[in-house]
């Protein structure tokens, strides 16, 4: 990611405060906690119904009351096409065009996502060996 310019902010003792608290929690600078904040609450006010959930090193966005992570929607609607989609799950229409709208602005996030859930057995061992038992056939 490309430097910015220096920007100079004020912030309230509530807000200051937490953000030293979570600084010493995460051990990530202040700043790259606030550049996380302030794109999660870009997102959100672009894309009304979006939230994000996740430990700060994975953080995804999910529909809002869905319990569905945009990529996991993206996979149904690719999978079952919309209609089936929409029919079959608690997704409604607006919900859809939601998450295929994010997935439009972001898509490298999304795709990225759909790639990894997409891993074989057999790759999800190679990765963690002492976790995943090896895949018997």
């Amino acid at each position: 990611m490309p430097k910015s310019k220096p920007f100079t902010i004020r912030l309230s003792d509530e807000v200051g405060g937490w953000l030293e608290r979570e600084n010493r929690r995460t051990k990530l600078p202040k700043s790259a906690l606030l550049e996380v904040l302030a794109e999660e609450s870009i997102r959100t006010r672009r894309f009304p119904g979006i939230g994000f959930r996740g430990a700060e090193h994975s953080r995804r966005a999910w529909v809002i009351g869905t319990g569905l992570d945009v990529w996991e929607v993206i996979e149904l609607y690719e999978g079952k096409g919309r209609e089936r989609l929409l029919s079959e799950h608690n997704v409604s229409e607006r919900q859809l065009d939601l998450a295929l709208a994010y997935r439009e602005a972001y898509p490298r996030e999304i795709d990225e996502a759909l790639e990894e859930n997409a891993r074989t057995p057999e790759e999800w061992h190679e990765l963690y060996p002492a976790v995943v038992p090896p895949a018997h056939g």
